[in-house]
């Protein structure tokens, strides 16, 4: 089973654990839910989990009018979770995935 970790940006916030608080309890449990799934069932696909770019991934996750998306990667025995949005557009926006990608190198950096 995968390990949950949260990347910290500059200033110490867990920028995913921060997103996570905007949404009600229920919404919370599904979300819990698709990670948790993930973290059991890994290494696991569509529909669940997309792959992007350079190793990211993404849990995808249908709340009750809105679209979910956790942006990931995976880093021995742990998942990291790097970037946290809801989906407008078809195609996940390059600026999430940029986003994700500076925080992956980031925690890279860091966890050396």
């Amino acid at each position: 089973m995968l390990q949950l970790v949260f990347a910290k940006n500059q200033s110490g916030v867990e920028p995913v654990r921060k997103w996570l608080e905007d949404f009600s309890e229920s919404e919370k449990l599904v979300i819990e839910d698709a990670i948790s799934e993930v973290q059991q069932r890994w290494p696991i696909g569509k529909p669940l989990v997309g792959n992007l770019r350079d190793g990211l991934r993404e849990v995808r996750i249908h709340l009750k009018n809105r679209i979910a998306r956790i942006i990931f990667f995976i880093d021995g025995s742990d998942m990291v979770l790097l970037h946290a949005f809801i989906k407008k557009d078809q195609k996940t926006p390059k600026e999430e995935k940029d986003l994700a990608l500076g925080r992956k190198a980031a925690f890279r950096r860091e966890n050396r």
